[in-house]
Order: C-alpha cells, then sequence, then structure tokens
C-alpha cells in the first residue's frame, strides 16, 4: 500500500512507516466510546473552596513561588481568527450591500466600540479616500468589511487570534498576546521572571516575535519583571495521514500521501519540551481587559496552591512508601488520598494484596498532575467533567468532549446533557516526580481517544484523524483534580461581535 516515495515523505517527517499503519487501521476500526460512571459535580468530583481555604491555597502558592520554582505560562495561539470573522466573510460575498442579519446589524450599530476601531478607520482613509463614517453614510458597507479582512487593510481574516486588537485602554489597544503578559506578571512571575510560552503556526511566528519586541519593555517595566517569551510550532511529527472514505490513504493530486495537523492534542510535544516546575494552560482569546482581571488572578493563584499542596502531599506519600516502612494505617491514610483528594478510584482495591497495594498506589501517586478550573454550564458548547473508566479499570476525573460520548447510550446523553459544569481550558500542571525529574508527557497520553472527522479537499471528500485532545485523552492518565471557578474568568472570543460583551469593553 505505501510506496518507496511515500516511506520517503513519511520519514522526512520524523513519522514512522508503523505510525502510518497504525493510523490506517485507526480509521478502519474507529476508536471505542469512553464508559461513563457519572458526571462530575460539586462534593462528586469537583471541589468549591470557600473564602477561608481559598486564602490558605492562595498563601501556599505564593510560598511556593518565593521557593524559586520555575514557572511556564503555556498559551495555545496557533489559531487563525479567520473563524471569527464568519458572518463576516458571508456578508461580503453576498449579494446584499447593506446588513441584513442581526449579527450584521450589532456588528455595524456599535462598530465604534471594537478596539481595532481607530486603525480600520486608518486603513479605509488610506485605501478608500474616505473615513467609516463617510463609508457607511454611503451605503458602502462592504469596503469597511474588506478593509478589516483583507491585506491590503488590517488583514483580519488571515491573522492569528492573539494579533488582533482585543482591548482599548488609555494608553492604547491590546491583543490578546499582550494581556498573557500582564497575567503571567500577575500570577506566574517568580524569581522576578515571567515565562510565557506561545505556540504559533509558523507563517505567523515573526509577527509574534515582533510585537513581543515591541511590548515586552512596556509591561516588564509597569510591573518590575523580566520576561522569559519563548516560541514553539505543532511539529510535522504529529501530523495525521488522511484517509478516503475506504479507509485507503488519501493522495494529493501528484499522488503523495496528504497529512494534516494532528488537533490541539499534538501540543503534548511541545508542552513536554518545556522544562518548568507548574505549568499555567489558558487559551489565547480567553482574557479580559485589567478593570476584570481581579477573578482571573484570584482563581489562577487558588488553583495553583491546591496543585502545589496535593502535590505536596503525594511526594510524602511516595518517599514513605519507598522506605519499605509503613504501618497498616498509614497505607489505609494513602488510600483515602488517592481516592478522595485525587478521585482516582478502584472497586477491587480491598482486595489487593500489601506488595500489590503499594505497586498500585506508588504507580497512582507518580504521575502528572493537574488542577482544571471548571464553570457552572450555561450552554456554551465544547467539552466537561466527567468520572470515566480508565484502561486498568479504574475510575477517574477526564474532561469529555460530545464526540467520546455514545449517543446511542441514553444514560451518558442525559449525563452529558444536564451536567452541571463546564470545560473552559483553565489548567495549572505539575509536570515533575517526586525526584525532581520531568514526566515524559507522551507516556500518559491514551491513545484510543482520538477523533475521527469528515473534510474535503479540492471537492474530494477525505477522513481526518485528530489525535488525543491536549486536555482530553493526551492527560488522561494524570492525576486530576476539578475546581469551580466564577464564569467572570470565562470570557472567549468565538466571534467579532464577541467583543462587544460588557467583558471586552
Amino acid at each position: 500500500m505505501l510506496s518507496q516515495e511515500d516511506l520517503k515523505q513519511i520519514a522526512g517527517k520524523g513519522i514512522t512507516e508503523a505510525q502510518v499503519e497504525a493510523q490506517l487501521e485507526e480509521f478502519k476500526n474507529g476508536f471505542p466510546f469512553l464508559r461513563i460512571d457519572a458526571a462530575a459535580g460539586i462534593g462528586n468530583g469537583i471541589v468549591a473552596p470557600g473564602e477561608s481555604e481559598r486564602a490558605k491555597y492562595i498563601d501556599a502558592w505564593n510560598a511556593y513561588k518565593a521557593e524559586g520554582r520555575k514557572i511556564v505560562k503555556f498559551v495555545p495561539a496557533s489559531g487563525a481568527a479567520s473563524r471569527m470573522f464568519k458572518d463576516m466573510f458571508a456578508f461580503l460575498g453576498g449579494s446584499e450591500d447593506e446588513p441584513q442579519t442581526e449579527f450584521e446589524k450589532k456588528y455595524f450599530d456599535n462598530i465604534e466600540k471594537f478596539a481595532f476601531y481607530d486603525e480600520l478607520d486608518e486603513a479605509c482613509k488610506r485605501n478608500e479616500g474616505k473615513n467609516i463614517t463617510a463609508l457607511l453614510a454611503e451605503g458602502d458597507y462592504k469596503a469597511v468589511v474588506r478593509n478589516m479582512l483583507d491585506a491590503k487593510g488590517l488583514n483580519y481574516g488571515q491573522l492569528p487570534k492573539g494579533l488582533l486588537l482585543f482591548h482599548k485602554y488609555a494608553e492604547g489597544p491590546r491583543t490578546p498576546l499582550e494581556e498573557h503578559l500582564v497575567e503571567g506578571a500577575l500570577y506566574a512571575a517568580s524569581n522576578g521572571e515571567a515565562h510565557i510560552h506561545f505556540t504559533v503556526s509558523h507563517e505567523h511566528k515573526e509577527l509574534f516575535k515582533a510585537k513581543v519586541t515591541e511590548k515586552c519593555g512596556l509591561y516588564a517595566a509597569k510591573y518590575g519583571i523580566k520576561y522569559d517569551v519563548t516560541f514553539s510550532e505543532q511539529k510535522p511529527s504529529t501530523d495525521t495521514v488522511a484517509a478516503n472514505p475506504d479507509n485507503t490513504p488519501f493522495r494529493n493530486a501528484d499522488g503523495s500521501l496528504l497529512f494534516r495537523p494532528g488537533g490541539h492534542g499534538a501540543l503534548i510535544q511541545n508542552l513536554n519540551d518545556i522544562d518548568a516546575d507548574v505549568v499555567f494552560i489558558k487559551n489565547i482569546d480567553n482574557v479580559v481587559p485589567d478593570r476584570l482581571k481581579a477573578d482571573t488572578v484570584i482563581y489562577k493563584q487558588l488553583l495553583a496552591g491546591i496543585l502545589v499542596t496535593l502535590q505536596a502531599k503525594a511526594f510524602s506519600y511516595l518517599r514513605l512508601l519507598d522506605t519499605g516502612t509503613y504501618t497498616h494505617e498509614q497505607l489505609e491514610e494513602i488510600i483515602r488520598f488517592v481516592q478522595r483528594d485525587l478521585c482516582c478510584r478502584k472497586a477491587d482495591i480491598k482486595q489487593l494484596e500489601d506488595a500489590e497495594l503499594v505497586i498500585y498506589l506508588h504507580k497512582k501517586l507518580n504521575r502528572p498532575m493537574r488542577v482544571c478550573g471548571v464553570v457552572k454550564n450555561v450552554g456554551e458548547p465544547g467539552g466537561g467533567p466527567f468520572l470515566t473508566y480508565n484502561q486498568d479499570g479504574t475510575v477517574s476525573l477526564q474532561i469529555l468532549e460530545s464526540s467520546q460520548i455514545d449517543k446511542s447510550n441514553e444514560e451518558y446523553m442525559r449525563m452529558f446533557t444536564e451536567g452541571t459544569h463546564f470545560n473552559p481550558v483553565d489548567l495549572v500542571c505539575a509536570v515533575k516526580d517526586y525526584k525532581g525529574n520531568a514526566f515524559n508527557l507522551p507516556d500518559y497520553v491514551d491513545k484510543t481517544t482520538g477523533f475521527i472527522s469528515s473534510k474535503s479537499k479540492n471537492g474530494r471528500e477525505l477522513k481526518a484523524l485528530e489525535l488525543p485532545g491536549l486536555w482530553n485523552g493526551a492527560m488522561s492518565d494524570w492525576n486530576t483534580v476539578f475546581v469551580e471557578v466564577p464564569l467572570s474568568t470565562f470570557n472567549p472570543v468565538k466571534t467579532v461581535n464577541d467583543l462587544l460583551r460588557e467583558q471586552h469593553q
């Protein structure tokens, strides 16, 4: 099935023949749905600390930072903003010259409120010889949209979200990249330095670098810290082969194999390259202006404080197990910690012999740990927190997407639709073991949790394979804890009109 030319192409991407063969098998066999025990809720997998507890954990985080640990803020930022402007692209390509839909009317009625208004106004004057007000008065709405989306104007149709102007300030508008620089200073800096890592697409890397060069000094002076900003791209070795509807390899017109990016799950490799004790993960578009950052900062510190507190306890238990001298009561205490605090349950744990029990506990304690903020479910599309069965028969906390759930199972669908909480991608991760060695994160991926979707290329149907999602199957074998955080910490920008929400004004 694979020719010598194919093998050369595969090797050139840093992929093995066995990996491609395995991917083609996955197209044939599909991925199993996950077995669900229950939707997580308050008291069943989700903790909601009170005010005094919050203060205790924030103190724990500040004490941990004072020890000189390396903390990194990891921001997936490679996504293009084109989906943000889907409605405006449709308006531009449509037959109507004036706004017809509610979305279009809202955009034009509030155009002055956008942080990019002044730059767009300048682009219109430069390219059309008229400002926005004059163009709208003449009914030339499409000229305004063209200047927002096209390369001759702001080029927002092709730029990444991280480089768009999101928020207005007296000293000038800010991009999401800048808001993340500010956040890094407020809760993720240690030793007078904030380490921030952006994953970016190859085509936009230089633009990101230029923006950092332009702005870093300003925020370093404002917050009295140094910045260490780094970038990485999704690795070619994480691309996946595409297949025809009959599961044979999809080929380009020149006969070569078509490879596609493996989705955000590919970033587990980028995360694995980060040298840090603790890593914060948050999407590029989930940012707010300074006036609303207080909740974000408090709850980021809370999540981190819970993480380092649980980690310290896990480390102390691991060291105790290593001594080989412990009492039955101490083993019982460790079991309670694994089952209650880390929410990892094993039905037949009481049947294990002591030696087996120690091996089991050591394995469950000695793995990466993450504390995930979850918000109350308000109907946003996306994943949620669940207690699910793992490959080894244990039950633990996972973030599931709807595609991982068997739609024909009424009970599972009821759990999914009635779930009380939603995943806003708000993670704090501990990625080193109790001896100070970095975990090899790809070892903790559940490879059976990938996704297959239908796509097309040049009018031809194809099947695409996505790797287990970064916060889904890619972190399946981590210790996971869910913490309720307020909705005020979750303000994603999915469409351009989301920037008109009060939280972005």
